[in-house]
């Protein structure tokens, strides 16, 4: 979908990345405004699914198309694409812990810094040498990826979260 955004409309990697941010704030604005919230806690009705799932497909299309714009229009490259999204991912994290900054905007600001941090990681595993990536093959690329999240979640500590109704889930 990022492909026929940026390439095939002709719009252009920035052309392409600002259409569909701007249509993720309007699928997220729409959502607040029907149901007051776009908390992912929020999302039971089917109508709210239809909300969050549209937003899930349209951050991850700007987010691929965020992806190449960075790394490849504005000449970062892969890894310093990756470093641009993962720094974004820190400063929100940072937001989290030293503000009082609505934890539902910084819930939907890392999840969209997800999406292009990840395009572009994949991208950095296997596209060729000579263009910026290490050539992996595409099972051999998920598997990094796949073991790096697996370490990941075995090395950071768990802790159970306060769910907004006061009551910890069991």
């Amino acid at each position: 979908m990022a492909d026929f955004v940026t390439r095939s409309l002709g719009t252009g990697y920035a052309g392409g990345s600002m259409i569909l941010l701007m249509v993720l704030v309007g699928v997220l604005g729409l959502w607040l405004s029907v149901k007051g919230s776009i908390s992912i806690n929020t999302v039971s009705p089917p109508r709210v699914e239809v909300f969050f799932w549209t937003a899930v497909v349209v951050s991850q299309t700007s987010g691929a198309a965020l992806a190449d714009w960075i790394a490849d229009s504005v000449g970062l490259g892969y890894e310093g694409a990756g470093i641009v999204f993962a720094a974004g991912l820190a400063i929100t994290s940072a937001l989290y812990y030293w503000t009082h900054i609505s934890r539902v905007l910084l819930f939907w600001v890392a999840f969209i810094l997800t999406r292009p941090l990840g395009a572009t990681l994949g991208d950095f595993l296997d596209k060729p040498l000579n263009h910026g990536g290490l050539a992996l093959s595409r099972p051999i690329a998920s598997l990094v990826i796949a073991t790096i999240m697996i370490g990941l979640i075995l090395l950071i500590p768990q802790r159970a979260g306060n769910h907004p109704s006061g009551v910890r889930p069991a």
